[in-house]
């Protein structure tokens, strides 16, 4: 039974450093040599295998280059040791929600992340510092390790880190930020799947910076757009050019991989009450403006509807006509229809099919919409409609808007939050309804609440992961004063986390009383970051025999089977809201996480005549829940008598199949 240890790489998040020459290894073995520090790549060789005969390594190169660069690189290559921690009772439907509020520094978070979700995230979105020199932008002694992350957040030593404003009067005004974006931006892509894309919301002090950071990260090629927000706010008045508008960086893993999106202008007016969810976002509420022909739609011509004024819509533009009468689903008489498409012969061949189907210019099937307020239903619709989404952003409002929401919730936030609106209208980018969106700037959640609300929206089941820094609020400053005192009536730490946590309860709990019917997630799994429950070597030399003994028992003692389950599926690589069951079996307690994949005994003692039917009991179970591919199974290895026991128990396991067994 091999014994799992804090170096062991089961216990970390993924070692990039290895797969990266894992696979140069396996494409040019003769680029490997060895450096002083191990493994190292022999540049000239690289050199000769893209043809490159006089390129040295002082010669310039197009790019971003700033100091620290490769150290930010390494960074994010370097294998988190910590772990994330339940917390339950601050959590809203524990043990139904799939989504997750982590409170941590997201670039540990995003590490240990890796093996869980890599792949899995369709869409992201983040709302990052804008380095305004009045925002957080890196801590002192900036580090990104779990020690340091402690340290900030005040709990170990006396109080904590200060954080610090990256103020203009620095050096590296623009040195500082990028070195804190570039590792976290190089972990979400491996998060994101190969359909997946990012957002990135920014203003003109670092949008420069973010293309080119981007372009390198995902590739040029991989731009989908820069969206032009306005964002309807207070202007400086001392400003020579009143900046009524921010910007949004749109980046595909890959191009060809993302579709069209299917979602209308949003600056198009629309009522969602008069709309099923269903096929709301297939309907433009207004007309064109400038119709391009008149066509006539002959008596007879099938409508959606028994009786009333009808509204007719197809993509690009709609052809609509308000007061045409229908009787038992048909035209009672000629009706005259102002369309906006470009091409008026579509819309002459849909109305000769009857109707029917018909294909664009790209081969795919076109949707014809019937409207009437009130009640909508499709002459013919396709799942993945397609509009044009313009890159000018309008009537989704602002911060002011955004903070109206809040208040209104009863909830508050220091800073400047994003309005649902516009966090929806990103969401309806992605054609998927069933999908992950993850935001580890999270602030004041405005992602989850847009996730939720979208899927009371259109019926989805889309999930959402946030990452909130504990960030301090302080009393005492102005901008502040008001969300801590917030935070004291409602008896928890004065973070923005908690603020965070505090918005999604409310936005939930709003949503539930508005649409009682909707029997969706609106809950969260809230999980802090944490060091390994997996105690390090430390040897004590003036105190040698007691940490010895100490040793023996290497999972710490503070921690709970809870804390240790879920650092088991970090760790393995499972979903943190995948099901876990528990069983008692031979006097011990026995958890089966995702249906038999890992199988988990933490109980403190296994004697040696326990283990027969401890073991058989466990193959049992492992039979009856018949999970698909190999399973794990993990046992505490300071439970066990002596080391017969212990072997005892992985024979009699292995006997049966279970091969895979571990203790720690």
């Amino acid at each position: 039974m091999q014994k799992l240890t804090v170096v062991d790489p089961e216990t970390k998040s993924p070692d990039f450093v290895a797969e990266n020459i894992a696979r140069l290894r396996a494409l040019f073995p003769e680029l490997l040599t060895e450096g002083k520090e191990g493994v190292a790549v022999n540049l000239d060789v690289l050199k000769q295998l893209v043809g490159d005969k006089t390129v040295t390594d002082t010669e310039e190169k197009y790019g971003l280059n700033w100091h620290g660069k490769r150290l930010a690189r390494q960074i994010a290559l370097t294998p988190s040791t910590g772990t994330l921690r339940p917390c339950p009772e601050e959590s809203v439907d524990w043990d139904t929600t799939r989504n997750l509020m982590i409170e941590g520094d997201n670039l540990e978070v995003l590490k240990l992340l890796q093996k869980s979700y890599a792949g899995k995230v369709k869409l992201i979105y983040i709302d990052p510092p804008y380095n305004t020199g009045k925002d957080f932008v890196y801590p002192d002694n900036f580090q990104d390790n779990i020690q340091n992350y402690l340290e900030l957040t005040g709990q170990v030593g006396e109080g904590g880190q200060k954080l610090t404003s990256n103020t203009e009067s620095s050096g590296r005004f623009h040195t500082d930020w990028l070195n804190m974006m570039y590792p976290r931006l190089k972990l979400a892509r491996n998060l994101l799947r190969d359909d997946g894309v990012i957002f990135v919301s920014i203003d003109d002090g670092e949008s420069p910076r973010l293309r080119v950071a981007l372009d390198e990260i995902f590739g040029e090629e991989n731009c989908v757009a820069q969206f032009s927000w306005r964002t309807d706010g207070n202007f400086d008045n001392q400003a020579k050019v009143k900046i009524c508008h921010e910007y949004v960086v749109l980046y595909a893993k890959s191009i060809d991989a993302f579709p069209h999106p299917p979602v209308v202008d949003p600056s198009t007016p629309q009522d969602s009450k008069l709309f099923k969810p269903e096929i709301r976002n297939t309907v433009v509420k207004n007309g064109p403006k400038n119709p391009v022909s008149k066509i006539t739609l002959p008596a007879g011509f099938p409508a959606a509807f028994q009786a009333g004024r009808i509204e007719m819509r197809q993509t690009p533009w709609p052809a609509y006509r308000e007061d045409a009468i229908v009787e038992n689903g048909r035209l009672t008489q000629s009706t005259v229809v102002e369309s906006g498409w470009s091409s008026k012969e579509l819309l002459l061949e849909f109305i000769g099919s009857g109707c029917k189907a018909i294909l664009d210019g790209k081969g795919q099937e076109t949707t014809f919409v019937i409207a009437k307020s009130g009640a909508i239903e499709a002459v013919k619709r396709r799942s993945d409609y397609q509009s044009h989404v313009i890159s000018v952003l309008n009537g989704l409002g602002g911060a002011q808007k955004a903070t109206a929401q809040l208040v209104e919730m009863g909830a508050l936030f220091n800073g400047y939050p994003k309005p649902v609106e516009l966090l929806r209208y990103f969401v309806q980018m992605a054609s998927d309804r069933d999908f992950t969106v993850l935001d580890f700037f999270a602030g004041s959640g405005t992602t989850g609440h847009a996730v939720m609300a979208q899927n009371v929206e259109d019926g989805g089941s889309r999930r959402f992961v946030l990452i909130q820094l504990p960030e301090a609020l302080d009393g005492n400053v102005d901008e502040q004063r008001e969300a801590a005192a917030y935070c004291e009536r409602l008896e928890r730490p004065c973070t923005i986390a908690e603020l965070t946590k505090e918005r999604l309860r409310r936005a939930g709990k709003k949503i539930r009383e508005e649409s009682p019917m909707f029997a969706g997630d609106l809950g969260f799994r809230v999980f802090k970051l944490a060091s390994s429950n997996i105690r390090a070597w430390e040897p004590n030399r003036e105190k040698l025999v007691e940490t010895l003994e100490a040793s023996v028992e290497h999972l710490k003692a503070d921690r709970t089977e809870q804390d240790i389950l879920f650092e088991l599926l970090l760790k393995l690589g499972l979903d943190l809201t995948v099901p876990i069951e528990q069983k008692v079996i031979g006097g011990k307690t026995v958890h089966s996480i995702g249906v038999g994949t890992l199988i988990v005994c933490l109980a403190l003692a296994i004697n040696a005549e326990e283990v027969e039917s401890l073991a058989l009991g466990i193959v049992e179970w492992h039979k009856a829940q018949a999970p698909a591919g190999e399973s794990t199974l993990v046992f505490r290895d300071s439970a066990f008598a002596d080391d017969v026991a212990k072997t005892n128990l992985a024979a009699i396991l292995q006997q049966h199949g279970l091969q895979t067994v571990r203790s720690i």
